[in-house]
């Protein structure tokens, strides 16, 4: 399903929108299908939305149908990708039916340049608007069973560059399984051919700590039906910050310090927004005193290029701690609930609905996911970033590799009267702007 907001931007920038439709090249049939595991079906309310900035040399040569022409082929391999959602007649466990569906195409025009569209995204309260106009506002649902898991965009700016827009349905796999999903179109265009991905995960490893009889990590939602939407989803906009690898060295060094350990630059980061939302949400109902932390599990990822492999684990911390502090529990004291998160969701068959990204104030670890792999006539983007949509009202972090070797791109979803505050304290403590 469309929003509306797909098909009228509401900023204005972005307008001549036309939709159409790609196919894998042969056929599939009704046959083949796709057992969703129970982390699957935890991610289910939960989208990823990717957005690639190119300049014009990058897209010198293509016009829409050189862009669309490798893609037969790629969602040959991908097939799964084109498929719909069927839930079991019995259980009403929700699979993957691989039926040739397809994947949504959207053409449009916006009427700024590159460099203007990835200033905006920085912008306090507009960088959601802008994502919403640069890749498709996709949910699942109300027809569950003709609604596309993916929807690709691309958005010819006025000074002649592209962006590309991925939005990709969570219930398919995390940012590295749509991250190579992407990367795979690119190198199709470019002549080469990607492996088949292997669609099956394995299982999960068991948690490294007693984790307590319920998961933290997890909440349950009322049940939405067909249509894969978080009920009354809260006012959120969303913030992407550039960290340079000069001040990623100052951060990662005076966390070490503090703390007396190696602190990774995902920690570090983490730490930081950690300890400035505990500040701006001090006696509030949102105050983090548990955070989430989903991470890459990468001795399972080289064995399932798409599914939900991630670890999903809890970190209890007080929020008035120093920042040193906070980057050491994180360390040290994150719970792993991913086989919990599993089992519960696995109890009514999947039936029942659940958020994780935003359950908590929630951190995700993407730094090794290859956004900066899909070239354009042998050109990386400008520019890359990811968002999630489907979130709850705690917030979620997702740290990203910046372009420039050593830096990282921060991409923030919190409630809008947090934006601000949040950029504030960064800038006063941090020297972030």
């Amino acid at each position: 399903m469309v929003r509306a907001s797909d098909l009228t931007s509401s900023d204005g920038l972005v307008y001549g929108r036309k939709y159409s439709s790609v196919v894998p090249a042969k056929v599939t049939g009704e046959k083949v299908v796709r057992n969703l595991s129970n982390l699957d079906l935890a991610m289910k309310l939960h989208y990823l939305r990717g957005v690639y900035f190119f300049n014009r040399s990058a897209v010198e040569g293509l016009d829409i149908y050189k862009l669309k022409e490798p893609m037969f082929k790629w969602l040959e391999i991908f097939n799964v990708t084109s498929g719909r959602i069927r839930r079991d007649e019995e259980s009403g466990r929700p699979f993957i039916r691989c039926n040739d569906g397809g994947v949504r195409i959207v053409e449009a025009q916006c009427d700024k340049t590159l460099d203007e569209c990835i200033e905006l995204m920085s912008r306090d309260g507009h960088s959601f608007d802008l994502y919403g106009s640069l890749v498709p506002n996709q949910v699942l649902g109300p027809d569950l069973h003709f609604s596309p898991l993916v929807f690709v965009q691309f958005t010819w700016f006025k000074c002649g560059g592209i962006s590309v827009g991925l939005s990709w349905s969570h219930i398919l796999g995390d940012a590295y399984s749509s991250s190579k999903f992407i990367n795979a179109w690119a190198q199709v265009l470019a002549g080469n051919h990607p492996t088949k991905p292997i669609l099956n995960p394995t299982a999960p490893n068991s948690p490294t700590k007693t984790a307590p009889a319920e998961p933290l990590s997890l909440k349950q939602v009322p049940s939405v039906g067909d249509h894969w939407v978080a009920p009354n989803p809260p006012n959120l906009r969303h913030l992407t910050l550039q960290i340079t690898p000069t001040h990623l060295a100052h951060m990662t060094h005076a966390l070490s310090s503090a703390s007396n350990q190696e602190i990774s630059p995902f920690e570090a980061i983490s730490a930081i927004i950690w300890q400035c939302l505990g500040k701006i949400r001090a006696g509030s109902t949102c105050d983090p005193k548990f955070v989430t932390v989903i991470k890459n599990k990468s001795l399972e990822r080289a064995n399932a290029t798409l599914g939900n492999t991630q670890s999903v684990s809890v970190v209890k911390g007080e929020s008035y701690s120093e920042a040193g502090e906070l980057a050491e529990v994180l360390v040290n004291e994150a719970v792993e609930e991913t086989v919990m998160v599993g089992e519960t969701v696995g109890r009514d068959k999947g039936v029942s609905d659940f958020v994780v990204y935003g359950a908590n104030l929630t951190f995700v670890e993407a730094e090794e996911a290859e956004v900066y792999g899909l070239e354009l006539n042998g050109h990386r983007p400008v520019f890359a970033s990811y968002a999630v949509d489907g979130a709850g009202d705690k917030g979620v972090v997702v740290v990203l590799p910046g372009r420039e070797s050593g830096g990282r791109v921060v991409s923030v979803l919190l409630p809008e009267s947090e934006v601000s505050a949040l950029k504030m304290e960064l800038k006063k403590r941090w020297g972030i702007a």
